[in-house]
């Protein structure tokens, strides 16, 4: 009877932390705003925090109504889409070289893609800025 009580006393009680719940089904790469979003249990500061974290940015897979949102649910949102014209540019040592490119992957502002020079119709690896220039990599 000991050894019994004694293992239900380790066995760990459930946490009742707040957590952020999808109020509504949200699709894949829609950004996520004020309505999208519930907190569950009390509202205190860490849970509004996460929830402003949240909110703008882009759903990575389809969130369901009811369903709790998970940090690898979510991304910042796209900067670039898949076959867009994107400047390409290289910097190296005051030299600058400019160009039009493709995209070949959709993107965030510092995610690494491949980028086809149109004029070449080489493949490079580029990193996005936050203005949707492709910068190649060294």
């Amino acid at each position: 009877m000991i050894r019994l009580l004694f293992a239900l006393s380790l066995m760990a009680a459930p946490t009742f932390a707040e957590t952020i719940i999808a109020a509504r089904t949200i699709r894949a790469q829609s950004v996520i705003t004020v309505d999208d979003v519930v907190i569950s249990g009390d509202a205190t500061g860490a849970a509004l925090a996460a929830a402003q974290d949240i909110i703008g940015m882009e759903a990575r897979v389809a969130l369901f109504a009811g369903r709790p949102i998970g940090p690898g649910d979510v991304a910042q949102p796209a900067v670039v889409e898949r076959n867009q014209i994107v400047p390409l540019m290289f910097e190296k040592n005051g030299l600058v070289i400019s160009t039009d490119g493709r995209a070949l992957g959709r993107a965030s502002a510092g995610d690494v893609i491949r980028v086809m020079n149109i004029g070449s119709r080489a493949t490079v690896s580029a990193m996005i800025g936050i203005d949707g220039v492709a910068y190649v990599q060294r």
